[in-house]
């Protein structure tokens, strides 16, 4: 099992940047797709974005269709850290996030299809 930890979050204007960071322990993080989740209160825990185990070192990502090019997904299995950049934060980007390991690959989308998540961290966007 691998756990996980997440950094990063904070309070930022509209349009501008943060990056997540994702600290996993555990010998097995390069075998599983990582991912981040987001959840606003009140709503439903949302998919943002997966990145593929490491095969090769060739990775793929998937992402949800409201934060494709402005959010980037990588990880570092040297480090055993998966990192989300966000730039052009929108107001509704606002939540908390989480991330998650997956034994499914980038095709997992549900938080059903995730096995490990880190406790969380706020962002918050002012308008």
């Amino acid at each position: 099992q691998v756990q996980l930890v997440e950094s990063g979050g904070g309070l930022v204007q509209a349009g501008g940047s943060l990056r997540l960071s994702c600290a996993a322990s555990g010998r097995t993080f390069s075998d599983y797709a990582m991912g981040w989740f987001r959840q606003a209160p009140g709503k439903e825990r949302e998919f943002v974005a997966v990145i593929s185990s490491s095969g090769s070192n060739l990775y793929y990502a998937n992402y949800a269709g409201s934060v494709k090019g402005r959010f980037t997904i990588s990880r570092d299995n040297a480090e055993n850290t998966v990192s989300l950049q966000m730039n052009s934060l929108k107001p509704e980007d606002a939540a908390v996030y989480y991330c998650a390991a997956t034994p499914f690959g980038i095709a997992a989308m549900k938080p059903s299809d995730f096995r490990a998540w880190g406790q969380g961290t706020q962002v918050t966007v002012s308008s």
